[in-house]
Parts: structure tokens; C-alpha cells; sequence
């Protein structure tokens, strides 16, 4: 039987085998900014679920630009020998076709703060470090307020996310996925919420973007040969926010740079958010961007009945569903999606033993 969910989808230069993603989940398990034996098991387990495209968590482009000491980057020789490693381990036991892509970001006013099982507040001053934004406002009550960027500082993180873009090339990644989403750096200055800028980099739309652009552009040229995309927040359920008309006019910017999807969430970039939460709330957005833009779309938020995430891709709404949580929960929900659509699915040998029982867990369900 085919679904629409298992089709395969031609991204840019890439061929995947199916329309499942796994979206990027911080561990905030590294070692100054390396992967650990946590991300190689963690890796590893997903490049066996069956999702075709599989990225891999927020990835920081410097040390500054980490939310936690625990987080991801790719900005030193012992980051990018690390991430190899785990990469090439997980390609070596990974669903046939899955192809892995790394999600470059830079954390800004949203940097400095501790671990979400330590409280997720912001550091104290004895292992705290200075933070940068689009304008010195500071998320929320409580947070350390960032220095704004002078043209300096802007030029030098752009560099930055180019030399991580190079790495990502050097590692092996097949994609990157640039994060605009989630209230972090690129997101603070497309949202009139963090930027308040009055040169060249504020106030209208098409100065909110300058940013983001320079640096799509700069990661392109770094790394021409890898397929690129971004995720973004495409509204900030604030009034007076960044719109989903403006997130449809970033994304045709986005295209022009050469990037051929993106990845629809929404929110992070203010305390005073108000998200209508439920099954699927951010498809709505998904379709918006794609109709608006033209460009292929990734639909996530609260997306586990793959009756649903089938009918997404049936019904035009989106190109790919994104999954975070459930894959957690159910690190084979790829699986169990081909059993309850009826679509055949074939694990690797050494799990075969376990796809009766999966269908007997479908037909009971």
C-alpha cells in the first residue's frame, strides 16, 4: 500500500526516502561544545528510526552563542573531530536513504543560562559570559541584558557561521539547516520585538533581514555543495511581533539565497507569547509559507497520529513532518506509522524480530 507520508521528496540535491523528519532536540549532554557518547547513542538510535531526514540538534557557531554549557557547536577542531565520529557512527547502522543534516545557530540574548533539569534560568555571575543581540533588551525579567552588535560584531558572527558551515562540509552532513526560529539570533533581529535598531539592521522588514540574509549568503558560499534550509519562527503570537506576513517574505528572500525549504515553527522570543496549543497548531503556518513562498515546507508542533501526518502530506498542507518529542517517547514511530498505514517497512536484520509485534501494537491501538 503507498501513503503519502512514505513517497520520497527531492530537496535541492537531495533524495529522501520518505516525508518523516526527526526535527533537531538540544541534549545539552556536549563537553565544551563536543558531542559525547550521549549524542552517539542518541545519533545512532535515530539514524535507525526510518526517518528519512534526520537533524540534528541546534549547533553553535561559537562559544558566546550557546544557551547552556552543555550545548552543541561547531566551532573548534575537537567539535568537528567529535561530530564526525558520531556522525560516521550513525551512517554506518542508519535506515537505508536517511541522509543527516546539522542545524547551525547562534543562541544570542537567549545564551548563558543553565540546563532545563538545573531550572533553565539564566547563570549566576560566577560561570556566566557576556551576551550579544540585535538590541541590549533582555528576554525576559531576570535574564542578563546583551550587548547590542556594532558592524563589527555582525561581520564577525556571519564569519563565524561560515566557518561552521566549512566544518559541516568536512564532517560529512549532507544538509544545513540554518535556525531563525525559537527566539535565537537570527530570529532577534527579524522580530521588531528584540530589534529596535535605527540603522541599517532595524526597523523595516527589509533591514530586520539584512542579518539573517548575510548570513544565508555567506553559508551558501561556504558550503555550495550541501543542500541548505531554515527553520523559523513564523510568528510570535505577540502584538506588535513578527508576522506570518513577514515570515512569508523572508522565506522568498530565503529561496532567492538558494535555500529550498523551510522548517515552520513558531515563538521563544518573548515571555508575553500566547500559543494556541493543540494537534498539530503550527500546520496553519507550514501551508502559509509554502503557499506565499513557493518553497517546499516542514510542518511540526504536537504531530504524533500518523493518520494526521499523512493527511498533512495528502492534503498539500506541508512537505515533511517534522517529529521532536515523539521520536523520544518512540524512537521507532517511523515503524509504527508504516504499520498502521498499512506500508511495508523493513528494519534492519538484526531488529526484525520485534516488526509482528509492532503491527499487533498498530491493530490493537
Amino acid at each position: 500500500m503507498t501513503t503519502d507520508l512514505f513517497t520520497p521528496i527531492t530537496l535541492g540535491n537531495l533524495e529522501f526516502p520518505n516525508r518523516i523528519a526527526v526535527a533537531p532536540m538540544c541534549q545539552y549532554s556536549a563537553e565544551d561544545g563536543s558531542a559525547t557518547d550521549w549524542h552517539l547513542q542518541h545519533w545512532m538510535n535515530l539514524a535507525m528510526s526510518g526517518a528519512g531526514m534526520v537533524t540534528v540538534e541546534m549547533t553553535d557557531v561559537e562559544r558566546r552563542g550557546r544557551i547552556t554549557h552543555g550545548c552543541l557547536g561547531l566551532y573548534s577542531d575537537d567539535n568537528e573531530a567529535a561530530a564526525k565520529r558520531t556522525l560516521d557512527a550513525a551512517r554506518r547502522v542508519a535506515h537505508p536513504g536517511t541522509k543527516f543534516g546539522v542545524q547551525l545557530a547562534h543562541a544570542g540574548r537567549k545564551a548563558a543560562n543553565r540546563r532545563p533539569w538545573e531550572g533553565g534560568n539564566a547563570l549566576g555571575p560566577e560561570d556566566t559570559w557576556p551576551i550579544v543581540s540585535a538590541s541590549p533588551i533582555a528576554f525576559a525579567e531576570g535574564w542578563q541584558v546583551p550587548h547590542e552588535l556594532d558592524e563589527a560584531g555582525i561581520d564577525r558572527i556571519v564569519t563565524l557561521f561560515a566557518e561552521s558551515a566549512r566544518r559541516a562540509v568536512r564532517v560529512g552532513f549532507d544538509f544545513i539547516e540554518l535556525h531563525s526560529a525559537h527566539g535565537y539570533l537570527l530570529h532577534q533581529f527579524l522580530s521588531p520585538l528584540s530589534n529596535k535598531r535605527t540603522d541599517k539592521w532595524g526597523g523595516s522588514l527589509e533591514n530586520r533581514m539584512r542579518f539573517p540574509l548575510a548570513v544565508a549568503h555567506a553559508v551558501r558560499k561556504a558550503a555550495p555543495d550541501l543542500m541548505m534550509g531554515a527553520r523559523m519562527s513564523v510568528t510570535d503570537w505577540v502584538e506588535g511581533g513578527f508576522t506570518v506576513e513577514e515570515a512569508v517574505e523572508v522565506a522568498r528572500a530565503y529561496k532567492e539565497a538558494g535555500l529550498v525549504y523551510i522548517c515552520c515553527s513558531s515563538g521563544g522570543n518573548s515571555p508575553l507569547q500566547k500559543i494556541p496549543t493543540g494537534p498539530g497548531y503550527q500546520v496553519h503556518l507550514a501551508t502559509a509559507v509554502r503557499e506565499g513562498a513557493g518553497i517546499a515546507t516542514r510542518a511540526v508542533g504536537m504531530i504524533d497520529d500518523p493518520h494526521q501526518a499523512d493527511s498533512i502530506i495528502r492534503e498539500d498542507k506541508a512537505d515533511i513532518i517534522a517529529l521532536a518529542r515523539p521520536m523520544i517517547v518512540d524512537p521507532r514511530w517511523p515503524w509504527r506509522a508504516a504499520a498502521t498505514l498499512g506500508h511495508e517497512f523493513q528494519p534492519a536484520p538484526q531488529l526484525q524480530r520485534g516488526e509482528s509485534l509492532m503491527r499487533q501494537w498498530t491493530q490493537k491501538a
